[in-house]
């Protein structure tokens, strides 16, 4: 398509995903009707009508150019992972047909001892099964046909972080209905959790890129002092795109749309060569997808413009890190949102119910919501007056306070007349307000319609933290329906059961600034904890009360929490372990020979100086400075080297991330400290890897 020539999205949106539209040219009705109520209702799929859509599913992809298809997971790597195989089978001519058929389509093969299990697999024990997950449509890319599937262990353990997600699903929707049914609803048969995630992300030159051996070991700096200029003057923030990244910014925009991802919103973000994407909502399972397939292809199309996208989620010190909202909220198949004020909110109990359950829920189990945002980047990141603190906590807003103020306390509201917003100025209309503020420093903020989780790190899968909002949501609301399906009096009953769960768990509702140190007090005082670091949140996935809920609920099993936790931990020991060894390497390997070639530059200007007589009181000061620096690096380097070998003699993952966190990272950050201070000092020609300044202001 010529470049002048007009692109209307409509014509290509979804053009490589079997989404509806092309299931409703392909398939028989009978068969297109099965499907939409297994997408609809979770109703399982019958193997004829599976190879019935398997046929259709390659002719499409055929023609779309595929040769091979994958199953398409989501394993405890914290990416996805494919296996391809193509289409062709071989004829008694020697040639080839290429065929599909409804078993290949249902399940795969893949190596389960590859992948972290937690203990839940050895490595003589390989085989491991993917099935197709029929409710997220299947798409081309790259020549291959891609297939949506969850993974599981031979022995049925589950593998991947989709299957509790899809589980969730359903036990929020069964408890919901059961909800819904008090208040006398007959036609909502399915109630869907829905997910809108803004990604947060950082572009910077290739070139700058690949002379840095710890952004491309790592994903992050691991030294560099601050630029002269940072965020200070805020004039990034929403700022003017430059050509360059509105170049990427539209290829992305057109790589997504046609993989039917709804990317909406653009903008520069807080930090200099930052910025965020946002999708429009979709369901929790298929938004999962998506934001792992949208952070694939952010890295993909940066590529080709000469950039890379860095998803880590504090790339450079000393400015904002890159984090993900979770706009998440809960959607009835005849079109309510079940955390809609509506018009009324005060008069709403449907939507007050809803609302409570998800304010006991997030109380109870705030820990649970504090290990899915829980990471080695992470860490870096929570409580740094750029993110919400690492203390669980719910924002409300003026007008849903005074309604659970007045609910719990029994006393009418007045009705509130400042529901316009005046401008002033007489040729421009004046508006509707909101009925929350926006509060950008709590973890769990009403937004309107939807609660906003802001803690995720930018690198982070959704589907964690999603499945645990639907597990303790379905958990409230059950109890809610347990205590209420045999009420004689629903109204005076339901209302009782609204002003005592609201007394029980008002603490954890925080409407103030979360980055104060007073807020860190009063949460102390209020008993909401403050887990700061990933190693303090994680170890309470095993805690009796959390395997319970999901035992209770058959998400997970008590041997699968139990390997998730290993796996965090294990994973947490190694990012830093992996960061460690390359401080140590590009010290002696850049940093020291650089220190080493300044303090003989410096020598050599002092010798020819004082041949001639001249002073150089000036070269000595710095070259004392110098050699006091490198005399340092090299103690810290031996220091860190010892750290590391010292978590041999540590046993247990709990134990390890502990001493990683505690012993190795403190001596990484007394490494940096040194090093940085040498930067300050060193000529540009010297210094032997691109600084701050280069890689933040490069992209023009």
């Amino acid at each position: 398509m010529p470049e002048t020539e007009i692109k209307n999205v409509p014509d290509y949106f979804g053009c490589n995903v079997f989404n509806e539209t092309i299931m409703k040219t392909r398939l028989p009705k009978n068969v297109y009707k099965a499907l939409v109520k297994t997408k609809q209702l979770g109703i399982a799929l019958d193997t004829d009508i599976a190879e019935v859509i398997a046929s259709a599913m390659k002719e499409w992809a055929i023609e779309k150019g595929a040769t091979h298809y994958t199953h398409w997971f989501h394993p405890m790597t914290g990416v996805t992972a494919e296996k391809h195989d193509s289409f062709i089978s071989p004829t008694p001519d020697g040639n080839v047909i290429m065929e599909f058929s409804g078993k290949e389509l249902i399940k795969g093969e893949p190596d389960a001892s590859s992948f972290p299990s937690g203990g839940l697999r050895a490595t003589f024990e390989a085989r491991g099964y993917t099935a197709w997950d029929p409710t997220s449509p299947a798409f081309v890319k790259d020549g291959s046909l891609y297939i949506p599937t969850v993974f599981c262990s031979y022995t049925g353990e589950i593998l991947d972080k989709k299957t509790p997600l899809l589980r969730s699903m359903d036990v929020l929707s069964e408890q919901a209905v059961r909800v819904l049914r008090l208040f006398g609803n007959t036609t909502t048969t399915r109630v869907t959790t829905t997910v809108g995630p803004e990604q947060e992300y950082f572009l910077i030159d290739k070139k700058l890129y690949d002379k840095r051996e710890d952004l491309v070991l790592t994903g992050r700096t691991l030294f560099g002092a601050k630029a002269p200029k940072g965020q200070e003057l805020e004039d990034h923030y929403f700022g003017n795109i430059n050509t360059r990244v509105s170049e990427y910014m539209k290829e992305l925009d057109e790589e997504l749309w046609k993989l039917g991802i709804y990317s909406k919103t653009k903008h520069n973000e807080a930090a200099p060569s930052q910025h965020e994407m946002a999708p429009i909502f979709t369901t929790s399972n298929v938004a999962s997808d998506q934001n792992a397939l949208t952070m694939e292809i952010m890295k993909k199309v940066a590529l080709k413009h000469n950039l890379v996208c860095l998803l880590h989620e504090k790339p450079f010190a000393g400015v904002t890190g890159s984090g993900k909202h979770d706009n998440w909220s809960m959607s009835t198949n005849d079109g309510q949102n079940l955390l809609d004020p509506g018009a009324n909110p005060k008069d709403n109990f449907q939507f007050l119910t809803f609302l409570v359950a998800v304010i006991k829920a997030v109380h109870e189990y705030s820990d649970l919501l504090r290990l899915s945002a829980a990471s080695a980047g992470n860490d870096h990141r929570l409580g740094a007056l750029e993110a919400p603190p690492a203390i669980i906590s719910i924002f409300l807003g003026d007008e849903l306070q005074t309604i659970i103020d007045a609910l719990e306390s029994g006393k009418m509201i007045s009705e509130n007349q400042d529901n316009e917003f005046v401008i002033g100025v007489e040729a421009l209309p004046n508006f509707p307000k909101d009925t929350t503020d926006r509060n950008r420093t709590s973890p769990f903020a009403f937004t309107g319609n939807k609660f906003e989780f802001r803690m995720l790190g930018s690198a982070d899968t959704i589907a964690c933290t999603n499945y645990i909002l639907n597990t303790i949501v379905a958990k409230e609301l059950k109890g809610f329906a347990d205590e209420l399906e045999n009420s004689k009096n629903f109204a005076s009953d339901l209302n009782k059961l609204l002003v005592k769960t609201i007394k029980e768990h008002k603490q954890i509702i925080f409407n103030g600034n979360g980055y104060g140190d007073e807020w860190v007090e009063e949460a102390e005082r209020r008993g909401l904890p403050n887990r700061v670091a990933a190693v303090d949140a994680i170890p309470h996935y095993t805690d009796e009360k959390n395997v319970a809920i999901f035992e209770e609920f058959k998400v997970l099993t008590r041997t699968e929490i139990t390997s998730r936790t290993e796996i965090l931990l294990e994973n947490y020991s190694k990012i830093i372990n992996i960061e460690a060894l390359t401080m140590v390497d590009m010290c002696r390997k850049q940093i020291i020979p650089a220190a080493f070639a300044f303090s003989k530059q410096l020598a050599d200007a002092m010798v020819s100086k004082h041949t001639v007589g001249v002073n150089y009181d000036a070269e000595k000061k710095i070259a004392d400075k110098v050699s006091a620096l490198t005399n340092g690096i090299l103690a810290e380097v031996e220091n860190l080297d010892e750290k590391l070998l010292g978590s041999k003699d540590v046993t247990g993952t709990e134990a390890t991330a502990r001493y990683y966190r505690d012993s190795v990272f403190s001596a990484m950050q007394s490494l940096r400290a040194v090093v940085d201070e040498l930067e300050t000092i060193t000529p540009s020609s010297i210094w032997p890897f691109p600084t701050y300044t280069d890689l933040l202001f490069s992209v023009r």
